[in-house]
């Protein structure tokens, strides 16, 4: 075979065996447009067959070829299973996973469409004999492909460019599925930024915090931060969801923010940046690297601060303050195969609270509901809505089966976060405590074909970037601060955001600095420290 008529062949095989949801979607926000449809159809596969076909050379064609086949096999598994698109944040998030995390997604469905759309695509291309022209016959030859097709890419853009441009403005996720191109891309966009952050010198943040004074009951104060993973609100009956999935936190009377939104729709982005002091419009990766966190900042105050984590990390977050991987110890009571229940956390809470000294802060961050193996977040006690979905494979399980072990990892959630609170009560004769659970994003159950989270924010659905934000607070905590936990409830349906979560810590914590905004404070509204004294005073 000639090379450029095996390029021409592999470039029409990824088109149509690798590219499904690209097409599916394209075909839906075309449909009004049935021309342009076609001449979009024609310009792809011109402009895939041009790039193909320029490393039709002798000892690149071959590596080339079955490069380009393998990446587009394996994003098309996640486009087409889950309607993930992989972009730069995505690949990030793959940089920094565990093993164990990525082993969910290592099913035997996936193994066999890797083995059946790319490793015996692969073998015929091995197996093929190329046939070579001498160099400049071969150039004249490629350059007689790659041209015209380059022209019909452009005379079908600019033939229908009105409507490329509409339909591009209003769904911005058109090209975003595009193997193997924009996979490739997103990897090249994150080994560049990667390279840009080596160099990277953190700027001193907040230098100048400290605490205003100690707390009014003489009690040391303790904020307990749980930090959920992917807890969508959705789910949360706290927030009018018909199923009780939060019977113990509604028993321990938890404020519950409504209407708060993420900061992104990945761990990776949204932890570091709620943690930065940066609101989401103006957070970046490298900002959130060359700047001082919410835990540095409490450590400039004097704040003992530590982080426990039951996830896959801090990203970056953790990295100056005390930090326990507590799946690392590998406890049968919780863990198995590298992954742990989120009872973990809870394991040696109540030694900690025993020994505090001082006004300290305490980082929970869970596994929380990571799919796709929801089933593995919860123990057996919790499976209250069956049947649940007990494979990572979701093809294999009917959308109902999904949604219930979804629920029935917040209904494991609400029982941790309720013995967190436990905790804090059984210790209030020696501390003042507060307890904040926030979730770093939502999850997609199938609305819309989307499965798991990651979508890029720009055209994320609310199932990803609705996640709940809940509050507690001791009374002793509450009159000692001069909070009214009954304004808190009455605003608690106010719009909020991770971008309050910075602020709010450092207001519950009464840490003073320029760089703390009251007005995105949670707490500060409802504060009236002219009244702390009355409250925490016994009278004569």
């Amino acid at each position: 075979m000639g090379s450029v008529a095996l390029s021409v062949v592999t470039a029409i095989y990824i088109l149509g065996v690798a590219n499904q949801t690209f097409w599916m979607r394209a075909f839906e926000y075309l449909s009004s447009a049935p021309l342009a449809f076609v001449g979009f159809v024609l310009g792809i596969c011109a402009l895939t067959i041009a790039a193909l076909t320029t490393f039709s050379v002798k000892y690149l064609i071959k590596p080339a070829l079955i490069f380009f086949l393998m990446v587009a096999v394996v994003s098309s598994w996640f486009n087409d299973q889950f309607g993930v698109i992989i972009d730069k944040e995505m690949i990030r998030n793959a940089a920094v996973t565990t093993h164990a995390e990525s082993a969910h997604l290592i099913t035997p469905a996936f193994v066999f469409h890797i083995l059946l759309k790319g490793i015996l695509p692969s073998l015929f291309i091995l197996w093929v004999q190329v046939v070579h022209k001498p160099f400049l016959k071969k150039f004249v030859w490629n350059m007689a492909v790659i041209v015209p097709c380059l022209a019909i890419f452009v005379a079908a853009g600019l033939s229908f460019s009105q409507t490329y441009a509409s339909v591009g403005r209003i769904h911005r996720d058109i090209l975003l599925t595009l193997n193997p191109f924009l996979p490739i891309g997103s990897v090249a966009r994150f080994v560049f930024a990667s390279e840009e952050d080596r160099n990277i010198v953190r700027r001193p943040l907040g230098t100048d915090a400290h605490q205003r004074s100690a707390s009014a009951n003489g009690k040391p104060r303790v904020t307990i931060i749980i930090a959920g993973e992917t807890g969508r609100a959705q789910n949360f009956s706290l927030g009018g969801y018909p199923r009780e999935t939060n019977p113990e936190m509604k028993a321990r009377g938890v404020i519950y923010y409504a209407n708060a939104t993420s900061c992104g729709t990945a761990t990776a982005v949204s932890l570091p940046c709620m943690y930065s002091v940066y609101p989401r419009k103006e957070y970046t990766h490298r900002k959130g690297l060359e700047t001082d966190n919410l835990t540095d900042i409490l450590g400039h105050a004097k704040i003992d601060v530590e982080w426990w984590d039951n996830d896959t990390g801090s990203y970056g977050v953790a990295n100056r303050i005390p930090y326990r991987f507590l799946p690392d110890a590998a406890d049968p009571r919780f863990c198995t195969d590298g992954e742990c229940l989120d009872t973990v956390l809870l394991d040696k809470l109540d030694d900690w609270l025993a020994h505090v000294k001082s006004d300290s802060v305490l980082v929970l961050h869970q596994l929380g509901s990571h799919g796709p193996a929801y089933y593995r977040r919860y123990p057996d006690d919790f499976r209250r809505f069956t049947p649940d979905c007990r494979t990572a494979e979701f093809g294999a399980c009917k959308p109902e089966e999904i949604v219930n072990a979804y629920d029935n990892s917040i209904l494991f959630t609400d029982h941790v976060v309720a013995k967190v609170i436990d905790n804090l009560k059984k210790r209030q004769g020696s501390i003042s405590a507060s307890m904040l659970y926030v979730s770093d994003h939502g999850e997609s159950l199938g609305e819309n074909g989307l499965y798991l989270h990651g979508a890029p924010y720009i055209i994320a659905p609310a199932e990803q970037t609705h996640a709940p934000i809940i509050a507690w607070l001791s009374q002793d905590f509450s009159a000692a601060s001069g909070i009214d936990t009954a304004c808190l409830a009455a605003s608690a349906s106010d719009p909020v955001s991770h971008d309050n979560f910075f602020h709010s810590v450092l207001g519950l914590m009464d840490v003073a600095t320029t760089v703390y905004d009251p007005k995105l404070d949670l707490f500060a509204r409802c504060r009236n420290t002219a009244n702390v004294v009355a409250q925490v005073t016994p009278k004569a």
